[in-house]
């Protein structure tokens, strides 16, 4: 296929857990400075990897300007995974009233890193339409585009944001 774009992960994965577990990304990775986002032919989508779903503000810039979804490919671990990993994807989705869909790989008790997997599909309703456990597998979803205007005619945060009293994130600058 086509290379539609190319994403440098924004935010680093650096976190202690102590006694449980410690990573640093920023050892061996240097983090990308610009937010990412393709045409398709239904609509444009942002992307963002793993952590980078901890932080509302990309994928909120990625809806204001016009991403009907944001894709997370990412590796949370048996300890954040149980924690966030769904509460995040469907916070995003609800935040922005998009789709968000989030790809992870299965889980290998064999491997040193466990990742947590359930890679899922979520709707702009903040509904989960479609998840994998930690097995291998593949996700198949319905992802109905209508929902997004639905969604944001039923609550139209998108006309009732106050700039007056906060700044507007998704400003050019």
């Amino acid at each position: 296929g086509d290379l539609l774009a190319k994403h440098r992960k924004v935010h680093l994965f650096d976190i202690n857990f102590p006694g449980r577990m410690v990573f640093q990304e920023s050892e061996v990775l240097s983090a990308g400075n610009e937010l990412t986002q393709f045409a398709t032919p239904w609509g444009a989508v942002g992307l963002g990897i793993c952590y980078d779903v901890r932080f509302p503000e990309m994928a909120m810039v990625a809806a204001r300007r016009g991403c009907l979804m944001m894709v997370y490919p990412g590796a949370f671990n048996t300890t954040t995974g149980p924690l966030h990993w769904e509460l995040l994807m469907r916070a995003r989705a609800m935040d922005n009233q998009i789709f968000i869909a989030a790809c992870s790989p299965a889980r290998d008790e064999n491997a040193e890193y466990h990742a947590w997997g359930h890679s899922t599909v979520v709707d702009p309703y903040a509904r989960v339409v479609a998840s994998t456990d930690e097995k291998e597998g593949i996700v198949y979803a319905d992802v109905d585009l209508s929902l997004v205007d639905e969604v944001r005619k039923a609550i139209p945060v998108y006309t009732q944001r106050r700039f007056d009293v906060y700044p507007d994130v998704a400003a050019k600058r």
